[in-house]
């Protein structure tokens, strides 16, 4: 019984580094994402972390509900739909993040090659 225990709170702490770990992934993408991409402006640090755990949230939200990954290479046409949306609704949520249709289409697929190249899993 104490090695499932001890089992459970390395695995607990782990996933917790884990999550840590694609959040600050997910910031580096995002903030490179919008220095590439003509129409979308992140103003200090602190908007880019929000946003980077606001679109976290919506892309685990969505994997729950739908089973569909909201990356452009997750799951073709789809994934890419949702990742323009994800993008684009951010803004709604976090002060100093603005961003044009236009430019989360193109921040998508920029947000998409990027990521492809990190190495790591990604999923949730």
């Amino acid at each position: 019984m104490d090695n499932n225990q001890a089992s459970s709170n390395s695995n607990t702490g782990s996933s917790i580094w884990q999550i840590v770990g694609r959040l600050v992934v997910a910031a580096i993408v995002l903030g490179i994402t919008a220095f590439f991409t003509p129409g979308f402006s992140i103003n200090n640090i602190w908007s880019l972390g929000i946003a980077a755990i606001v679109l976290t949230i919506m892309d685990y939200l969505i994997v729950k509900f739908t089973g569909l990954h909201a990356s452009p290479f997750g799951k073709g046409f789809v994934g890419f739909v949702l990742a323009v949306i994800t993008l684009y609704v951010t803004q709604y949520f976090v002060a100093g993040y603005s961003i044009s249709w236009m430019a989360a289409i193109i921040g998508a697929l920029i947000y998409g090659v990027i990521d492809y190249f990190i190495p790591g899993e990604q999923e949730m």
